[in-house]
């Protein structure tokens, strides 16, 4: 299992905990797509951590027959959950995109590549749990 905490406007270290994940899946010799699917996923969630919260944690459980990946972090929350899956919209603001990110893909990524997602978001913020199948 893992358990890392990603903290808010950390961009020198996004992209660890979906590296992590990446190799571990490897060393349990899964198939490349799943860890494919994983890795994306699990780096969507991380940056959108960085970006739009006050810091959280990114979780991966892993079983016999699925990853599960729950981002959760702390406020502001998603005003709008249905919005915020639409290609292309992003609430980021002008020096996160001057960086190369809050393009508006991460959460369509996720749900693309995810067998299973649930978001749950309020003011104190936002959980992601995202289920890959084997």
């Amino acid at each position: 299992m893992i358990n890392s905490k990603v903290r808010e406007g950390d961009f020198k270290r996004g992209g660890e905990v979906s590296s992590k994940l990446k190799e571990t899946l490897q060393q349990l010799d899964l198939d490349s797509k799943i860890i494919r699917k994983a890795s994306i996923i699990a780096y969507e969630l991380e940056i959108n951590i960085i970006i739009h919260s006050y810091g959280g944690r990114l979780k991966v459980k892993i079983s016999p027959e699925q990853i599960l990946i729950i981002a959760e972090d702390e406020g502001p929350g998603i005003e709008d959950i249905e919005k915020a899956l639409t290609p292309g919209f992003s609430t980021a603001g002008n020096e996160v995109r001057e960086l190369g990110f809050g393009a508006g893909m991460g959460l369509c990524n996720v749900e693309k590549f995810s067998d299973e997602m649930d978001i749950e978001s309020d003011p104190e913020g936002t959980v992601v749990r995202v289920g890959i199948d084997f």
